[in-house]
């Protein structure tokens, strides 16, 4: 079974190397330096460059439909013979809207509740992107279901940053 790794960006190595990663996906401010961990070829790396906001801010950039059209391009292509790993700086915000959207994309028949609801069980401190989420659910043709699964949740428990966990595609 394929699997899907989160990280905040300070344990990303340890996690890549962990699992045996193929791919990864960063999703960092723009001017964000990624050194692609060992074992992950260029063409395997997606590197998404945007802000954490759900609002335009000044001297930001704001998570828009070519991005999320970008990583389900990506996930929709990753093989799944080897894991998976997204993460952003904290590894809360960005990166677990990022697993959210490809947990959805990859299982078109999935509940989104259901998808979100294993999201939280495997980080309490997930709080995804809300922007991004409504973007993908758009994309996806999702109704706003995924929008309304992502509100049900919450907002995760406060953390300075997210613990490295595996969302379950299935």
């Amino acid at each position: 079974m394929p699997t899907l790794h989160v990280s905040p960006l300070s344990k990303l190595d340890a996690t890549v190397a962990a699992c045996g990663a193929s791919h990864l996906v960063s999703l960092i401010n723009v001017a964000g330096r990624v050194e692609r961990p060992a074992g992950i070829a260029e063409s395997r790396h997606l590197f998404l460059g945007m802000s954490d906001i759900s609002e335009p801010t000044d001297g930001h950039v704001l998570a828009g439909r070519e991005h999320v059209e970008r990583l389900l391009a990506f996930v929709r292509a990753w093989d799944r013979a080897a894991p998976l790993v997204i993460h952003c700086w904290a590894g809360i915000s960005r990166s677990t809207a990022a697993a959210y959207i490809t947990a959805c994309a990859l299982a078109p028949g999935r509940d989104e509740g259901d998808a979100a609801d294993a999201l939280r069980r495997a980080s309490p401190s997930a709080t995804p992107n809300a922007r991004l989420v409504a973007l993908a659910d758009a994309a996806l043709g999702r109704g706003g279901r995924m929008i309304r699964a992502i509100e049900r949740i919450g907002r995760g428990a406060d953390a300075f940053e997210g613990k490295p966990f595996l969302l379950p595609l299935e």
